[in-house]
């Protein structure tokens, strides 16, 4: 039987644009206990205190002291650091995506948690957004899969390439729908305005024959975050940043189709007929629901949505396509 009224105090490591966020979100939970957080910048530690309310502690030890989990919304070079010490203390962690800096630095993580047996879910925060949810249990062996995530200039995030930054949302929810191992990456990728690449292309080939073609940009004129499944008589289109869906099916066409029905016949004479369907979307908060179910995941000692492994993986791949720039 889930356990549902247990409140899980929660401290919270970075106060930046995203953690201010979490922290009024954790503040409204009735999952959580909200105890405070850390900033190593006292001065937005001081201005964040002011304006919210929310207690600010001098040490990241004083605040992992106090809580039963820790949500790490730090820049990505402190993940693992921060990981550490909290899972060393036997705390749950929540860490932003991308799990860490590197490989070896995750699998760590990883082996933290196992050896103190504490929880992790990673922060890919679109495996919660509506309009994948709406449709994901209706992709099934899909075959080839686009996805297109461009964002307008925005200095914050540059200090990562933009596969650590935008590209790697797509490569989660990517592995989360495909059941197959990784065969092979081609990617390519430009540098216009940071040292890191700008903009990306990647081919992800699996074993089973499925092909994902990726596209990220940090520079582009407008926003946009589509991506489309491919699978036998079936389209799926989800547009993450207008939050809709689209499944498109072809049936067998019956013996009296309507006049309207839209019938297309292949070469060998086979006749299907087309459906359009637009799920139901319902308004969310995604990082709420994210925070939420991780917290149903350490009251119920149930697997979270996106466990460390997955952001292993997920980090795996990004850094495989980083790697094939050069």
């Amino acid at each position: 039987m889930e356990k549902t009224n247990i409140m899980l105090r929660v401290g919270v490591l970075g106060a930046g644009h995203l953690g201010k966020i979490h922290l009024k979100l954790l503040n409204q939970s009735s999952k959580y206990e909200l105890i405070g957080f850390y900033d190593p910048c006292k001065e937005n530690a001081l201005s964040v205190e002011k304006e919210f309310g929310y207690t600010s502690f001098d040490t990241i030890s004083e605040l992992i002291s106090k809580a039963d989990v820790i949500d790490i919304v730090t820049p990505t070079l402190s993940h693992f650091d921060c990981a550490k010490e909290s899972i060393q203390a036997g705390k749950h962690v929540f860490i932003e995506k991308p799990i860490a800096k590197t490989i070896e630095e995750a699998q760590a993580i990883r082996v933290l948690a196992s050896q103190n047996h504490v929880i992790g879910q990673v922060g890919h925060v679109e495996r919660f957004n509506p309009a994948f949810t709406a449709v994901k249990d209706m992709i099934a062996d899909p075959m080839f899969i686009e996805c297109h995530r461009l964002a307008e200039f925005n200095p914050r995030g540059t200090d990562v390439p933009v596969v650590l930054d935008l590209m790697i949302h797509d490569i989660d929810i990517i592995l989360s729908v495909v059941n197959s191992k990784v065969k092979s990456v081609h990617a390519s990728g430009v540098s216009v305005i940071s040292d890191t690449p700008d903009i990306a292309n990647a081919r992800i080939e699996f074993k089973n024959g499925c092909v994902a073609n990726l596209t990220a940009s940090r520079i582009s004129m407008k926003n946009m975050r589509k991506t489309r499944f491919f699978q036998k008589d079936a389209y799926i289109s989800v547009d993450f940043l207008e939050k809709k869906s689209e499944v498109v099916k072809m049936k067998d066409v019956p013996e009296n189709p309507d006049e309207f029905a839209m019938i297309l016949q292949n070469a060998e004479g086979v006749k299907k007929q087309i459906y359009f369907e637009n799920p139901k979307v319902e308004n969310n908060n995604a990082i709420l629901d994210e925070l939420e179910t991780f917290a149903d995941a350490i009251v119920n000692e149930t697997r979270p949505v996106v466990s460390l492994n997955d952001g292993t993986k997920a980090l795996k791949v990004a850094q495989q396509i980083i790697a094939s720039f050069k």
